[in-house]
C-alpha cells in the first residue's frame, strides 16, 4: 500500500464542491472514479479543504492509498487521462509516508479572491471573478482588512450553518492589491470558517464603495453577530491557492 499526495487544480463552476454529495457531481467523486478506472481500486480521497460549489483551486492537496505498485508520475498521468473532459487536473503526485494527512498535516491554507473592477461586463472571466462596475478604493480596503488579522472570534464572518466547533480562528495575513482592473484579496490562516473569506470580501466591498470605514470593520468583528457583517461574496471569484505543510512531510 502506498500513500500519494496529489496537488490538484480545478474549475469548480459546474461542481457542487469538493466533497461527494447526492445533489450533483463533486471534485472528490470524479477523482475517486478516475482512480477506480486506473487501477480498479475503490478509495476515499481526503482533501485539505472542502471548497464550496462554484469555488476553484490552483493548489488543492489531497491524499489516497492504493495497493498497485507504480510510479508517482504514472499516477498523475493516469488520473489526468481518466479525468478528461472534466476541468480537473492533477498537477503533481508524490509518494509520502502513511503519517501524512492532507487535512490534518496542513499548517496553513491560502485563498485568493478576485474582483474585476470595470464598467464593461465580463466575458471570458465571468465564472472566475466577481464583476463590480462601481470604482473601489483599494487602499481603504487594504487598510480596513488589517483589522481582521490575529486571533478573533469570527462569528460575524461565519456562515450560519458552519460546523466548526469554535468561531475562534487566527488570520495570519490578508492583503488587497490592485493590478489594473483586477483586485486580488489574499488571505492565509491555519484554517477558515465556512464562508469566512467570502464574508470578508463582501464586507470589504462596502469599504471600497465608501459606505464603511475601517472602524466599522472593527465594530462588526467585535459584535460577533453575522447580521452585523457585510454580504457574502459570490463563490466564482474564490480560489484555494496553496496548502502549506511541514518541510519534512514528503
Amino acid at each position: 500500500m502506498t500513500r500519494y499526495r496529489l496537488t490538484i487544480e480545478y474549475d469548480g463552476t459546474d461542481f457542487v464542491g469538493w466533497q461527494r454529495q447526492d445533489n450533483g457531481p463533486s471534485i472528490q467523486q470524479e477523482l475517486e472514479s478516475a482512480v477506480q478506472a486506473f487501477c480498479g481500486e475503490t478509495v476515499v480521497i481526503q482533501g485539505a479543504g472542502r471548497t464550496d460549489s462554484g469555488v476553484h483551486a490552483l493548489g488543492q492537496v489531497a491524499h489516497l492509498d492504493i495497493t498497485r505498485e507504480t510510479k508517482a508520475a504514472t499516477v498523475r498521468d493516469a488520473l489526468n487521462s481518466h479525468l478528461r473532459p472534466h476541468p480537473i487536473a492533477v498537477l503533481k503526485a508524490e509518494a509520502v509516508s502513511e503519517e501524512f494527512h492532507a487535512r490534518f498535516s496542513a499548517q496553513a491554507r491560502s485563498y485568493l479572491y478576485r474582483i474585476i473592477n470595470r464598467r464593461a461586463p465580463l466575458t471570458t472571466q465571468r465564472h472566475l471573478a466577481w464583476h463590480i462596475s462601481i470604482p473601489l478604493d483599494v487602499d481603504s480596503m487594504h487598510e480596513a482588512a488589517q483589522r481582521l488579522t490575529g486571533e478573533h472570534d469570527f462569528s460575524t464572518f461565519r456562515a450560519s450553518f458552519c460546523q466548526a466547533k469554535s468561531p475562534v480562528k487566527t488570520l495570519t495575513s490578508i492583503t488587497v492589491i490592485r493590478h489594473g482592473e483586477n483586485i486580488d484579496i489574499s488571505a492565509t490562516a491555519p484554517s477558515f470558517l465556512h464562508h469566512q473569506v467570502r464574508n470578508f470580501v463582501g464586507t470589504l466591498k462596502l469599504v471600497g464603495e465608501g459606505k464603511w470605514r475601517a472602524d466599522d470593520i472593527s465594530s462588526a468583528l467585535e459584535a460577533c453577530d453575522r447580521k452585523q457583517g457585510g454580504p457574502t461574496a459570490p463563490p466564482n471569484g474564490l480560489f484555494l491557492t496553496k496548502v502549506t505543510y511541514p518541510p519534512n512531510s514528503l
